[in-house]
């Protein structure tokens, strides 16, 4: 295995999640004996962007790229990269565009939360704290499926005698589509 590379792409170096991701990644690779480079977007889709389609296009590809993406699932990259006989795995997020990319024969897969067991143990949450009552409950992006998914997790263990004022948030996409 001590031919693979893999570039790491994630969100922000200041933020402590982040850093353990970095941290895990690169103590599984040395034992693993892959080669590894962490790559940090400072918070910036663009950047992130550019990042990757620089690597992408480089001479020294590497053998795949696993990201976290700071905004969208990156599909346009996702496909370039293997356009380019790169593997892609997507961190936090469950892009769409995956089966399509997986009939290439390359590694291309997501890794994420289970956003309903989330929901769950905030409905939990709620029955430790509130018999009854009302609740506000801010559920966003509104329209993303983990949003959706944590809600209907969180209402099958909250309590019936509470009720749920939601207050929707909208994500970026939809802020500037409202314009």
């Amino acid at each position: 295995m001590n031919n693979l590379t893999v570039v790491v792409a994630l969100i922000s170096r200041d933020n402590d999640y982040q850093a353990e991701q970095a941290a895990a990644v690169t103590e599984m690779a040395s034992r693993l004996g892959i080669r590894i480079e962490v790559i940090y977007a400072n918070n910036d889709a663009v950047n992130q962007t550019q990042q990757l389609v620089k690597i992408i296009q480089g001479d020294k590809k590497p053998s795949a790229i696993l990201v976290e993406p700071v905004g969208t699932g990156m599909p346009q990259v996702a496909r370039a990269a293997v356009a380019a006989k790169i593997g892609w795995g997507v961190i936090n997020n469950e892009p769409d565009y995956l089966a399509e990319l997986r009939r290439s024969g390359l590694p291309v897969f997501s890794i994420s939360t289970d956003q309903f067991e989330v929901g769950r143990i905030q409905g939990d949450q709620i029955s430790a704290l509130v018999r009854q009552g009302n609740i506000l409950y801010i559920e966003g992006p509104a329209s993303t499926m983990p949003a959706q998914l944590r809600t209907k997790g969180m209402m099958t263990t909250k309590p019936d005698a509470v009720a749920l004022k939601t207050l929707k948030e909208i994500g970026r996409s939809e802020a500037r589509n409202a314009q």
